[in-house]
């Protein structure tokens, strides 16, 4: 007879929010800021369920974030009619590449319409598939975030060098728009889900008192 299949972390106690181990649980830094864009994370199935996802992150941040399930063939209804809306100025993040050199913009703020990021959640070969292969997303322009320093995610091994994670993609487009205190929110409370997820894998104390957490926790208060 097989064993059954246990994957690691599955005997961790975890919040059922953040995902984090309960000793390092990160839900008392979630804060609500309404940003100068938001987001709509188109997330892989294998995704949404991963601790070490970082999208989750956006959404405990910033106001108006959005999850859309992503299927190649059959387009959630709910994302078609949000990137329809009048109000809205939509982008797919993503790098530039060879096939679609003319759907590459930069952005250009537009009276009237909030900029929305969509972002493709997943490993970089996910991302790549599901830009590649699903059709209704090929007639949204394509925006490459401003990469000015490497990544500081340590929890998975990225595919390509000098690549950002989910969250650390968004705060840079929150920069884009100007968006000063909003990007530095996202990349602090990054950087406090950062070392809180090593502290569990090391099972070391967590320092209670960081500018990452004095920031959030002073903006917490207006």
């Amino acid at each position: 007879m097989s064993k059954p299949f246990v994957a690691r972390g599955s005997r961790v106690q975890r919040c059922e929010s953040c995902l984090l181990s309960e000793r390092v649980c990160i839900c008392s830094f979630k804060t609500s800021y309404t940003a100068k864009a938001r987001f709509f994370l188109m997330m892989h199935h294998k995704e949404g369920f991963k601790p070490t996802n970082t999208g989750r992150l956006i959404e405990d941040c910033i106001q108006g974030t959005e999850r859309f399930k992503w299927s190649r063939t059959e387009p959630d209804e709910s994302f078609l009619a949000a990137v329809s809306s009048p109000d809205v100025d939509p982008y797919i993040v993503f790098p530039e590449g060879e096939g679609y050199e003319d759907r590459m913009v930069d952005y250009q703020p537009k009276e009237g319409k909030q900029p929305v990021f969509i972002i493709l959640d997943g490993t970089w070969r996910q991302a790549r598939r599901m830009f590649r292969h699903s059709r209704y997303l090929d007639a949204l322009p394509v925006i490459q975030p401003v990469v000015e320093s490497s990544s500081a995610y340590r929890l998975r091994k990225a595919a390509v060098e000098g690549q950002l994670c989910t969250a650390e993609v968004a705060a840079e487009m929150l920069r884009l728009v100007h968006d000063k205190k909003g990007s530095e929110l996202l990349s602090a409370y990054f950087r406090i889900f950062n070392e809180h997820y090593r502290a569990s894998r090391l099972t070391r104390p967590i320092a209670d008192d960081t500018s990452d957490k004095t920031l959030i926790r002073e903006w917490q208060r207006l």
